[in-house]
């Protein structure tokens, strides 16, 4: 049905779009359990380059290697974002000084001039949309564990357009964290996709 939320992840000619295969499932989940939406719980994924992307409610990016669009996936990019579009970018190495962030963010300096892309401060209303996290972006286990530069990344970085974020940029790994079986979830205390549904929340109504 055409009303219904489905889950894009964006696929690029560059790098290792193909990462953390079980989170969009995951996160789908949690939108049926959490919220009234209409769900397709089935991950849709589609090429940058295509014109596809331009139905798509809410888009992801991830990946570990590098990121260089081509002038196609470019001119997409930055018509999807600038016409109201929404996109989740995730680095798989939560890593500032890897080859995935430093690649992504020259394209976003590239597409939509240096400086665009810009830290949100920890009170932004993406914190609160649905779920309150009162410090912000919450932890991964993927950083407290040490794997990539070490650091616990205590905000995320966006790409504002008309007073509305277009890019939601993280180092934090949340694709690994959250890539599990949804049915392995009643193992956690506290289910922590539940920032992801504030994600989706915000990129649908604000």
């Amino acid at each position: 049905m055409s009303n219904e939320f489905f889950f894009t992840r964006l696929q690029y000619e560059s790098g290792d779009w193909d990462v953390d295969q079980r989170m969009p499932s995951n996160l789908l989940n949690s939108l049926v359990e959490y919220t009234t939406l209409k769900v397709d719980t089935q991950e849709k994924i589609i090429t940058l380059a295509s014109d596809d992307i331009f139905k798509s409610p809410f888009c992801y990016i991830s990946g570990h290697k590098l990121v260089e669009f081509t002038k196609k996936e470019k001119e997409n990019f930055e018509k999807y974002v600038r016409n109201g579009g929404f996109v989740f970018v995730d680095d798989c190495n939560h890593d500032i000084d890897g080859l995935f962030a430093k690649s992504f963010e020259r394209q976003m300096e590239e597409i939509f001039g240096p400086s665009e892309l810009k830290k949100i401060p920890n009170d932004h209303e993406i914190y609160t949309i649905f779920f309150d996290f009162e410090d912000g972006p919450p932890t991964t286990s993927q950083e407290l564990n040490g794997w990539g530069d070490d650091l616990v990344h205590d905000y995320l970085k966006a790409i504002v357009i008309n007073g509305r974020i277009g890019v939601l940029y993280s180092n934090k790994d949340y694709g690994c964290e959250w890539d599990y079986d949804f049915r392995n979830k009643r193992w956690y205390k506290i289910d922590n996709t539940r920032f992801g549904v504030n994600i989706v929340m915000y990129a649908l109504t604000s």
